[in-house]
């Protein structure tokens, strides 16, 4: 098994008609759906929305309030045009903006915005940092440097 991974991320969502919308508006395809649950296919792994009541009971904690925007989930782009495309097309499929897209103090740029359910995106150019064509990301190793 390997250890550092993530198969499946999984969002709580209000109204998944909504949700769903947003997410294709922004020119994802749903791969798998079932009842109060759809999911995108990502590059290695999934993004599922389930309505927030259902994902509750699902862990076994019918009733309990699923909060927002303690995580940021991130898409890292080659460069800064690539940062800017892809904020006005989450801003264009009805994301509310957070912070646009600027030089950061660690050397970067980014922005976020957030979904219709509030959960937030970054999407940053990390000069540091290898965006392959595919979209995977390389971090440098420096024990290999």
């Amino acid at each position: 098994m390997t250890p550092q991974r993530v198969s499946l991320i999984t969002l709580g969502v209000e109204d998944l008609a909504r949700s769903r919308a947003f997410y294709e508006a922004l020119g994802w395809q749903a791969a798998d759906q079932a009842p109060g649950v759809v999911f995108f296919r990502l590059h290695g792994m999934a993004l599922g929305l389930f309505g927030k009541d259902d994902l509750a009971k699902d862990q076994g904690r019918p009733g309990a309030p699923l909060g927002i925007g303690a995580v940021t989930l991130a898409q890292n782009f080659q460069d800064r045009d690539g940062v800017d495309a892809a904020y006005q097309a989450a801003i264009d499929a009805g994301a509310t903006e957070l912070k646009r897209p600027e030089e950061v103090f660690w050397g970067g740029y980014s922005g976020y915005y957030s979904d219709p359910d509030g959960h937030v995106w970054e999407l940053a150019y990390n000069p540091f940092w290898t965006v392959n064509d595919d979209g995977t990301l390389t971090i440098p190793d420096p024990q290999r440097e």
